[in-house]
């Protein structure tokens, strides 16, 4: 019998739409394998399997109506927690009365909704554990964090539960999970995917800046897939931008940069970035070394800019979580970030556009660059709570997650590879609304590599 869950989105999509096999098969054999491997890593920390399947028999009773589904249509997928709650007790009874625009864009193009994936207390961390919902394990090796804050994501799309998962990135929490599960992810370009949460205030200005949702899979082609999906026009999102998902050809170059803004990196992740550069230069891309525009200054305004707003009331909700992990990583960024005043705050926006500016003309010279994801391999699970030693320097391995997203810029996570148990990969790179540079480059890294595919979890 098919393993539905082994196979890719495109190929169940195809299938389904070719009436090789139902939708309902594949939500049946999706629900079967969440059974039976998620008690072992806690990625999906809510699932209706009524739910599941009565969806999966509306696209077959619309497929022989002669209906049109959409593209992803049967296809399991899963929404991580803080579409409307946020790993929180505070919100455990919160019932959203509409769905958000990714879900309701996943919905139109025909997507089955699997379940809830797991994030940290608030999404605060690049680590998955929180005092609702409990640990999220990486399916690869339980010794390594399965990434945050959409850890439970990227940890359901590497042990087969879903072939696409939808994740949220203001800091890395769409390209670090990826990294550390061995899968890909794409955090797009402010903007590109439509965002909004009716369950909650408006948000504040660093996040209507700074925080996008993306897709989380084991092919490129399926980041495509659930990207063009994810991106369909709401107009309850003021930021959303109607631009094409191609752009005009440009030239097959990259930037490999080794050290970005002066970071430093371990040996294996150097040589991860200088094996993605040979895959392309094989391919025909010329690919020269470079620096990067800044991203250590951008770094710290974004978090400025994201505490700023979270001193004026996150810290009244952190006292009544009560989350241990939050309230210690909390602490520790508020340690690193002097509370701003108004001239601060104000600075802070002005200078976006001189970084923004700054990183378009680098563009300009380089379509797209080849960057650590991390400084270093997967982190020890909850290495960042043991000491504020290693709090610090966990945030200065994420230099390259945290500083990209004050641009808006997108960036893409593509897995090279194992370092014994532990994953490894690079960060690409682009100009606003290129993702389909980013994802160019990374069809061709992947090809030249191993094929990802779901595991058992270890």
């Amino acid at each position: 019998m098919t393993e539905f869950w082994r196979l890719p989105a495109t190929d169940l999509a195809h299938r389904i739409r070719a009436r090789q096999v139902s939708a309902t098969e594949v939500a049946k054999d999706a629900l079967a394998r969440l059974d039976a491997v998620n008690p072992r890593i806690n990625a999906v920390v809510d699932h209706r399997p009524d739910d599941v399947l009565a969806q999966a028999a509306a696209i077959d009773a619309a497929f022989a109506r002669g209906d049109d589904p959409g593209p992803l249509a049967g296809v399991p997928v899963t929404i991580k927690v803080n579409a409307d709650q946020n790993g929180l007790r505070l919100q455990k009874d919160l019932v959203a009365q509409q769905d958000s625009p990714v879900v309701a864009n996943l919905r139109t193009a025909g997507a089955v909704l699997l379940g809830r994936t797991n994030t940290p207390a608030f999404s605060l961390r690049w680590f998955t554990r929180n005092s609702l919902h409990g640990h999220t394990r990486n399916p690869r090796d339980s010794s390594i964090t399965p990434g945050g804050s959409s850890g439970g994501a990227a940890a359901a799309v590497t042990a087969g539960i879903g072939a696409i998962a939808h994740g949220t990135d203001i800091g890395g929490s769409v390209r670090y999970p990826a990294y550390a599960c061995g899968v890909h992810g794409l955090r797009p370009t402010l903007g590109r995917i439509p965002a909004w949460n009716a369950s909650g205030a408006e948000r504040h200005i660093g996040g209507q800046l700074m925080a996008v949702s993306g897709p989380i899979a084991r092919t490129i082609g399926d980041l495509r897939l659930g990207f063009a999906a994810m991106c369909a026009r709401d107009i309850r999102d003021p930021w959303w931008v109607d631009v094409p998902l191609d752009g005009p050809a440009a030239p097959k170059r990259a930037a490999l940069c080794l050290n970005p803004d002066g970071m430093e990196v371990q040996p294996d992740v150097t040589a991860a970035l200088r094996d993605a550069a040979r895959r392309l230069e094989a391919a025909g891309w010329t690919v020269e070394e470079a620096d990067t525009p800044p991203l250590r200054e951008p770094a710290a305004l974004q978090a400025m800019l994201w505490l700023a707003e979270s001193r004026r009331g996150l810290n009244t909700a952190l006292h009544q979580e009560a989350d241990p992990d939050a309230s210690v990583i909390f602490a520790q960024m508020e340690a690193l970030c002097p509370h701003p005043d108004l001239n601060a705050f104000m600075d802070a926006l002005q200078k976006r556009a001189t970084f923004v500016r700054m990183w378009m003309e680098f563009f300009e010279r380089f379509p797209v660059a080849i960057t650590p994801v991390s400084g270093e391999l997967p982190f020890r699970d909850n290495e960042d709570v043991e000491s504020p030693e290693a709090f610090r320097r966990i945030m200065e391995a994420q230099l390259t997650q945290v500083g990209l997203p004050l641009m808006g810029l997108p960036g893409l996570t593509v897995t090279t590879g194992l370092v014994g148990t532990v994953p490894v990969g690079v960060q690409l790179l682009a100009g606003r609304y290129r993702e389909d540079l980013l994802l160019q480059a990374g069809a061709v890294i992947e090809a030249a590599g191993t094929p990802t595919s779901p595991i058992d979890p270890a």
